[in-house]
């Protein structure tokens, strides 16, 4: 027996609109059933008014008539809210999912699939629920009725409806078939130009600085061209079918006038059937012509609902995990293999080590060699190909994140900082407690400095920095890794940016949080740092070259480092020191 794959969340946020649904379908039917009110208005007052001359039967069929179409206007009011608060309610139930779905993406991709565009996806999405071509469907269903009236009127008027609407029908699928694929490619070339304008205001100054911005606006260029050259030809097919159907509706509304006139002189049908017929066939093709015009929105909500229904099932929401004990600061590494997040090429080969809490662990080695694959490994960001990261026994991905993360510091290479004060970045953007931003600060060695801008802590700063430093972008991104006393800070080139300042302060730092208790975990290339850890570990290749406490192993690798060393040195030449240029009054005398 086959398993039926599980619903998304957006499959069920929908299933759960179902009742709301049901309700805009049943005000549908009385909506449609007073859509006949027009018709019959204008054949009562052909056969009876005009007939009969009386006023009075004029004013109540007229008085019947607004009432009606009150109720009528009222009633599409209703149907309208409703679908307003049901996309409102579809939003905000997946809007949270959705933006922990996109982060996770981001997260297992290292960043190559870090776009918004799910999210710009259930806004457009939502919008459209509340498009008046969402009604078109709503109003189908109920296109038997006024042919089943047309056919009470004469059955000409009614196959004469019949065929309109399989015309109509026709033209519907071959709009589709005409215009979905280059809408579909318009997408996809739109979707990537718009990376690249991401991309580029990302790296304004090296585009700038190195004068690329021709060469990137190129390409930026080119996908804009391709989008826009398939969104004019599914623009143009789409004009020319919407175009003939509107026309082509046009032209049987009269037919039928000119049917029901034929018939009203042969007095098979009378002349209020005549009007009546043609307003109503108008009415009956009305859902079918409003969803070849609105075809273009039905392609873009289908491709916007396939996206998010393909990320939310690559993306499973994430289970409740019983919580554990507060952590202590012991990691074990059990032969642990690291790959790039969607790569099954290993980075990190076998590794195997303890970590006693309190400890402090320098990673070095030469480029490429893993350190920092292996530092996102230890903090569970990068899941392992096989062997386990556990922290105090347990698999570092068995933890709540949001209770572990407080417990955490992690310096990147790259620092990120957020649109915000200095002391909410610092603080991780939760509840301001000021006396830990500030020993935060102190411990990093960046509280004097903050003081000197003219707003403090207050200072606002930008994603990119703003005011500060690279130095100094690192020194507070120091301080909000050890905002709240974690008990494990991994730290990868901490000191790539600092002066000889922040150097003393880094390793202040590090003596604060050994006295603390930290485990410290330090990616580095400069030595002047081993001084300050108890253990380290040399890599080379993804492998474990060296390990063990400081003493043991800073000389072999020294010694290892000065026997790779040229012992004979071929000496730079020299440049040759220019000729001297004589004067012209001399140069005959030599």
């Amino acid at each position: 027996m086959a398993i039926k794959p599980q619903k998304t969340d957006l499959q069920r946020a929908l299933k759960n609109c179902r009742g709301s649904f049901a309700i805009v379908g049943f005000f549908s039917l009385f909506v449609n059933l007073l859509m006949l009110v027009p018709s019959l208005y204008m054949l009562q007052l052909y056969d009876r008014v005009l007939s009969s001359g009386s006023q009075v039967t004029l004013l109540m069929l007229t008085l019947l008539m607004v009432m009606l179409l009150v109720v009528l206007g009222a009633l599409e009011w209703m149907r309208s809210a409703i679908l307003v608060r049901v996309s409102n309610r579809i939003e905000m139930n997946l809007n949270q999912r959705l933006y922990d779905a996109v982060f996770r993406m981001s997260l297992y991709t290292g960043g190559q699939s870090g776009s918004t565009q799910a999210l710009n996806d259930l806004t457009s999405l939502r919008q459209f629920l509340t498009s008046a071509g969402v009604f078109a469907f709503f109003d189908a269903p109920w296109i038997p009725i006024y042919m089943f009236v047309m056919f009470a009127f004469h059955p000409l008027l009614g196959w004469m409806a019949v065929g309109g609407g399989l015309v109509l029908v026709v033209i519907a699928i071959i709009n589709h078939k005409s215009t979905n694929p280059p809408l579909t490619d318009a997408n996809k070339f739109q979707m990537a130009a718009s990376g690249m304008t991401a991309a580029s205001i990302r790296n304004a100054e090296v585009i700038e600085s190195m004068g690329m911005l021709d060469n990137i606006r190129s390409l930026w260029l080119r996908n804009n061209i391709q989008s826009l050259s398939h969104q004019s030809t599914a623009s143009q097919r789409a004009g020319f079918v919407t175009n003939f159907s509107k026309t082509f509706r046009m032209l049987l509304q009269s037919l039928v006038l000119g049917a029901g006139a034929y018939l009203a002189i042969k007095q098979e049908i009378s002349p209020g059937l005549m009007i009546a017929g043609s307003i109503l066939l108008g009415r009956a093709l009305a859902p079918i012509d409003l969803m070849i015009g609105s075809w273009k929105g039905f392609i873009s909500a289908r491709q916007q609902y396939d996206r998010l229904n393909k990320l939310l099932s690559q993306i499973p929401s994430p289970e409740d995990k019983m919580a554990l004990p507060d952590p202590v600061g012991n990691l074990f590494l059990e032969s642990v293999v690291v790959g790039a997040p969607g790569s099954r090429n290993p980075i990190v080969k076998g590794i195997q080590l303890g970590i006693d809490a309190g400890e402090s662990v320098a990673i070095v080695g030469p480029s490429g060699a893993g350190k920092s694959t292996l530092a996102r490994a230890m903090l569970g960001i990068w899941p392992c190909l096989s062997g386990k990261v556990r922290l105090d026994g347990a698999d570092i991905f068995s933890w709540n994140r949001a209770r572990l993360g407080p417990h955490i510091g992690y310096l990147p290479q790259d620092i990120e900082l957020f649109d915000g004060t200095i002391s909410e970045n610092i603080s991780r953007f939760g509840d301001l407690d000021s006396d830990a931003v500030v020993r935060a600060a102190q411990m990093s060695g960046v509280h004097e400095m903050i003081l000197q801008f003219p707003d403090g802590y207050d200072t606002v700063i930008g994603a990119t920095g703003g005011v500060l430093s690279g130095g100094q972008r690192q020194r507070i991104a120091l301080a909000r890794a050890l905002y709240g006393d974690p008990v494990l800070v991994v730290l990868d080139e901490p000191n790539s940016n600092l002066d000889q300042q922040g150097e003393l302060a880094l390793a202040e730092a590090l003596e604060q949080m050994s006295a603390k208790g930290i485990t410290v975990i330090i990616v580095t290339h400069r030595p002047s740092i081993l001084a300050q850890v108890d253990k380290l570990l040399v890599m080379k290749d993804g492998r474990t070259e060296m390990y063990g406490p400081r003493e043991e192993v800073l000389p072999q690798l020294m010694a290892s480092h000065s026997a790779n060393q040229p012992k004979n040195p071929v000496p730079l030449p020299r440049p040759s020191a220019p000729k001297p240029v004589l004067p012209a009054h001399l140069k005959g005398n030599m």
